[in-house]
């Protein structure tokens, strides 16, 4: 392995000013501000279940709505996450996890294939009034697996409350990273037949 698996990253536009240090080799210390209080608890509970550190501050404008800075942070996260990995070699490469949250049960799958692709089948269940447009969580995932370069497939099994359908997704797609990133001792070069990726 070549390349650093910590690193910092940043990225600003009109919209966001997005700045991230992040450790593959980590215990889950995470530090996240992005003026988005849901936003912030899901992005923790992801990293913190894939081991990562992660530190992550985000100004954007808010006060338009949460999407700029949600899209943005996916984008900056998964170019964090794509050069971190650096060649990808030595790495499990897949990763796959069930995660119940109460009521709950979310599943995530990862190939850190360098073809990007995002499967999103979540349907929230409907609220009066969400407090986060969780919409916006395929946004992120949509940003991660693009900027990051990788395979993500998610769904949502079955689940009746929005926060916990919300969290089982990240928590789901958080150890799954966990899993992919993971360096295997056995592996050696690239895990591809053909060896390289993408």
């Amino acid at each position: 392995m070549k390349a650093p698996r910590k690193v910092s990253d940043a990225r600003k536009t009109k919209e966001t000013d997005i700045k991230v240090e992040l450790n593959l080799d980590g215990s889950g210390k995470v530090s996240v501000s992005t003026g988005i209080g849901f936003f912030d608890h899901m992005l923790t509970a992801m990293a913190r279940h894939a081991l990562f550190d992660l530190t992550l501050s985000a100004k954007g404008d808010v006060h338009v709505d949460a999407h700029h800075t949600v899209e943005d942070v996916g984008i900056v996260l998964g170019a964090a996450l794509a050069k971190a990995l650096g060649d990808k070699k030595g790495i499990g490469r897949f990763g796959n996890a069930v995660v119940p949250m109460d009521e709950a049960l979310a599943r995530a799958t990862v190939d850190l294939s360098d073809r990007p692709f995002l499967a999103y089948r979540v349907e929230i269940p409907e609220r009066n009034r969400w407090e986060f447009d969780v919409n916006l969580i395929k946004e992120f995932f949509a940003a991660l697996s693009q900027s990051g370069r990788f395979t993500l497939h998610i769904r949502l099994e079955y689940g009746e409350n929005y926060h916990h359908c919300c969290e089982a997704v990240m928590k789901a797609a958080g150890r799954a990273l966990r899993q992919a990133c993971e360096l295997d001792p056995r592996v050696k070069g690239v895990p591809s037949t053909k060896g390289k990726l993408g």
